[in-house]
């Protein structure tokens, strides 16, 4: 953690504040952003940034990390750098978490409809705030709890309203896509603990057995929101080539209110629901 608490010091001393929109108010006593902006910018607490600069944290989250890189501007390379130094070295048999520079241009390009990045197993990694103010925001949970599959089957508070068939088909496509995923990292333990947590819901047992294989793409989804009331949207999902990554794209269903609505989320800003399943 020594180590990492250098890293995050010398990239915080080096970003120019006027760089990442923080307006020139005279002389600093130190280049760079202050602790306190890195902890605005990366949504995290002051003393949380000076726990870790001081090599006095925990190991930190993919989530953290992915954070402060986007705060701190790392370059790809810095990036994974990062997340090996707070323990999430990458390695080719265990499900890819590493969100590349590519991967956040796209992210803000499309910054005007709900996106969420889920790994392989469909843990969710990043959100942009129409995201969280759609569906609730996600750290109002536990990071255990943020997985797809353990919010569908294990049932979860959601906003999403599900018809049964259509239930039913969300369930069978995930269960189906988390199939294909134990084929390629089979040597992965956080797939297989997943798998096991899993198969105590009878659910996912009966569909697990079917034994089906396939890649989960797209889907509908009428979000309940408590002031607005339904929101119709569909689902797209891009698969990243190599990490398999899946970045979620919601947009509004056509022949619905919906864009007006995104519109009004958009400026109203997150509400307190949990996230939604994608």
């Amino acid at each position: 953690m020594d180590d990492l608490g250098r890293a995050l010091r010398t990239w915080r001393d080096r970003l120019e504040p006027a760089s990442v929109g923080i307006p020139h108010k005279g002389p600093r006593r130190a280049p760079g952003l202050r602790r306190e902006e890195l902890a605005v910018l990366a949504g995290i607490s002051i003393e949380y940034v000076v726990r870790l600069e001081q090599g006095r944290a925990a190991k930190p989250s993919a989530q953290v990390c992915t954070a402060l890189s986007r705060a701190l501007q790392l370059s790809d390379a810095e990036y994974a750098h990062l997340m090996r130094l707070a323990g999430h070295p990458a390695d080719p048999h265990r499900v890819p978490r590493l969100i590349p520079g590519s991967v956040h241009r796209l992210l803000e390009r499309l910054e005007s409809h709900p996106l969420a990045v889920y790994d392989a197993t469909w843990q969710l990694l990043h959100w942009n705030p129409l995201f969280a103010a759609t569906f609730g925001d996600p750290t109002a949970i536990g990071e255990d709890h943020r997985n797809l599959l353990l919010m569908q089957f294990e049932g979860m508070p959601s906003p999403v309203r599900f018809g049964r068939e259509e239930r039913a088909a969300f369930e069978e496509s995930v269960v189906a896509d988390l199939r294909a995923t134990t084929s390629r990292y089979p040597g992965d333990p956080d797939v297989a603990a997943l798998i096991a947590r899993l198969r105590r819901v009878p659910r996912f047992r009966e569909l697990w057995a079917g034994a089906s294989v396939a890649e989960h793409q797209s889907g509908h989804k009428v979000v309940e929101h408590p002031e607005i009331g339904a929101i119709d949207l569909d689902s797209d999902v891009l698969t990243t080539q190599g990490s398999n990554l899946r970045v979620v794209v919601y947009t509004p269903r056509p022949g619905t209110d919906a864009r007006s609505k995104l519109d009004f989320l958009a400026a109203m800003g997150t509400q307190n629901l949990a996230p939604g399943r994608g």
